[in-house]
């Protein structure tokens, strides 16, 4: 490799080298880009009343609670093999649900995940559904988010168990809303409205996702904690700050951005791993609405059908889904039921009887380099389902990788083993030209073309490497699939760093090993970085080290400073990094004996321990 080309391979590891620093110490150094807000609480808005009738969206909004306490209303249970909770009947609303199947921890005793709350407890965040009022109606003629409904049927909802209420007001209009759940996290909400009156009355149904105050973010800056809407295929994420930078619109009395969409779409707020999302019906208009309430300080992502007239003796149906669950990659394309080939060959099944909710698996936050991170997980998930371990899948992801670039690898690596083989003729060239560098250069190139080979063909490996690791960096962190996912051993979430230190000499030493993100778990790593900062090593050691001092210091430093940086990164990732590491070593190793250039391993590592000879002083 001539200096060229290290340098070429320099610039790229150095710009590697800025971007992890920028990951590690960028939430420290800025810490108003990566912001990490602490959780408060407020009161609950929902919408009422439109100006004028024959408008098919809502015009103004109001407070229909307050900071006090809700009255206490009857309760309805949840209980479906993945949920538990209750529905209140004041409102109808659901807003007390946890998982039964995600725990907070991997402690024994971790209680189960909770996503929604209700009004009087820490944090509330709950779904509410009702009607609001048009010509020839008040507030008080629909059910809206402080109306008590009645149990028409059922009781306990379950899968297959739907419960029936209903509600009515003095003008001979009668309200039924029937709410069934799935085995999965999809609840479906219909609403029927019969007007038995003398006089025809205008309406409009509404869905409403609140959640009072700021929650508290993960500050997992490569992933989108917000609101996430998709209105007539335009995907559309915004964070919490800027919900709040909002323009005020005084016709819904609050910071909000509102939206018609003609076809589909899907509004809600997404965490780290859950998220809560209103479906209204697909093929449909309807009006998609973003909201902060400043005065109550609440977020608000809301649904609102067209506005109808229901004559004397006739009735009004409309449906609204709430997925209100975890985001699991197979569950959420069910619901998407993507009929394309590239779905379904990743196991994605079709069902022709239920809605296809476009673009529901972008829930999931891929982040720009989609294209990459959607196939990746695609085939990990794959894998994963064969082997039943997230590690050895992580492994043989690797190997499929390393695969199929081969072919451009694989010419890399004799150009590699090429250029060392014109090693001397470079020297001799190098003694022609002296100091004419031009000349150098020129017969240099020359020399290249004439025995084919391309200097800069050693860089591309890195080069590809680089899209590939940040991909799986996304994937790893976004995707729940490796929240608490096990490998071996102590290895017991490949989406945590590694647990092990050298505090305690990984646990042969009678005391805890330090905390992670202090400086302490920085110094002492884990097992798994050690062995990744080797690996990189022993890969270094296939090629004597730079002619040039300042290259060679950089390169004997490099492993080492990747595995302090990489010390703290989920494990699932330092687990891909060693194996591409030793996938590359024994492809390279093959590759330069087969083009007669015997490694010297051993020599080259002798040579690493030698003292530089000292600089005679002028």
């Amino acid at each position: 490799m001539d200096d060229q080309n290290k340098n070429l391979v320099l610039t790229t590891v150095l710009c590697f080298l800025v971007i992890l620093g920028w990951f590690v110490v960028g939430p420290k150094l800025f810490p108003a880009w990566f912001p990490d807000p602490a959780a408060v609480e407020a009161t609950a808005v929902a919408p009422t009343t439109p100006e004028a009738a024959g408008t098919g969206t809502v015009a103004a909004t109001t407070p229909v609670t307050s900071a006090e306490p809700l009255p206490e209303a009857p309760r309805l249970t949840i209980d479906t093999p993945m949920l538990a909770g209750s529905i209140s009947l004041l409102g109808g609303r659901l807003d007390d649900l946890e998982f039964k199947t995600f725990k907070e921890t991997l402690a024994k005793d971790s209680a189960d995940v909770r996503l929604l709350s209700p009004v009087g407890k820490t944090a509330p965040y709950y779904a509410v559904f009702g009607w609001a009022p048009g010509a020839g109606l008040t507030a008080d003629d629909v059910p809206g988010a402080k109306s008590e409904w009645k149990l028409a049927s059922g009781g306990t909802l379950s899968v297959g168990q739907p419960v029936t209420l209903h509600w009515e007001n003095s003008k001979g209009m009668s309200f039924l809303r029937t709410i069934s759940v799935d085995e999965n996290f999809m609840f479906t909400v219909s609403d029927k409205v019969q007007n038995n009156g003398a006089a025809p009355a205008s309406l409009y149904n509404y869905g409403i996702i609140a959640r009072h105050g700021l929650p508290k973010l993960q500050n997992i800056y490569v992933v989108h904690e917000g609101l996430v809407r998709r209105t007539d295929g335009s995907l559309e994420e915004i964070k919490y700050k800027k919900i709040t930078g909002l323009p005020e619109v005084p016709a819904e009395s609050a910071h909000a951005e509102v939206k018609e969409a003609t076809t589909d779409g899907w509004i809600g707020f997404t965490d780290h791993y859950w998220m809560t999302t209103l479906i209204p019906e697909q093929g449909k208009p309807y009006t998609s609405v973003v909201k902060y309430v400043a005065g109550a300080d609440i977020y608000q992502a809301e649904v609102r059908e067209p506005l109808v007239t229901v004559a004397p003796g006739a009735s009004v149906e409309t449906s609204t889904q709430l997925f209100a669950g975890a985001k699991v990659w197979e569950t959420i394309g069910k619901y998407e039921n993507d009929p394309s080939w590239l779905s379904q060959l990743f196991g994605a099944k079709v069902d022709p009887n239920s809605p296809q909710i476009k673009g529901f698996i972008d829930s999931i936050d891929w982040g720009w380099f989609y294209f990459l991170t959607k196939p990746i997980f695609m085939i990990l998930h794959l894998l994963h389902g064969w082997i039943g371990n997230m590690g050895l899948a992580i492994i043989g992801l690797t190997f499929f990788l390393k695969l199929l670039v081969l072919p451009l690898a694989y010419k890399s690596y004799v150009s590699m083993a090429r250029m060392k083989e014109l090693q001397p003729e470079i020297e001799a060239l190098k003694e022609r030209a002296g100091e004419d560098k031009q000349k150098l250069q020129k017969e240099m190139m020359q020399l290249y073309k004439e025995k084919k080979v391309n200097p800069a063909a050693g860089c591309l490996p890195i080069l590809i490497q680089i899209p590939i690791f940040f991909s799986l960096y996304k994937v790893i962190f976004v995707t729940l699939e490796l929240r608490q996912a096990p490998f071996f051993g102590w290895l017991n979430d490949l989406s945590a760093p590694d647990s092990s230190s050298l505090f305690n000499l990984f646990g042969a030493l009678p005391w805890a090993a330090p905390v992670h993100g202090t400086l302490l778990a920085t110094i002492f790593i884990g097992a798994l970085p050690i062995l990744l900062g080797v690996s990189m090593w022993l890969q270094q050691k296939l090629n004597p080290a730079p002619a040039d001092p300042v290259q060679q210091q950089i390169f004997a430093w490099m492993p080492w400073v990747f595995m302090f940086m990489l010390g703290g990164f989920a494990s699932g990732l330092v687990v891909y990094w060693i194996t591409n590491n030793t996938i590359t070593f024994t492809q390279q190793y093959m590759i330069m004996r087969s083009h007669g250039h015997k490694p010297d391993i051993f020599g080259n590592i002798k040579s690493g321990f030698k003292k530089a000879p000292a600089v005679a002083k002028k």
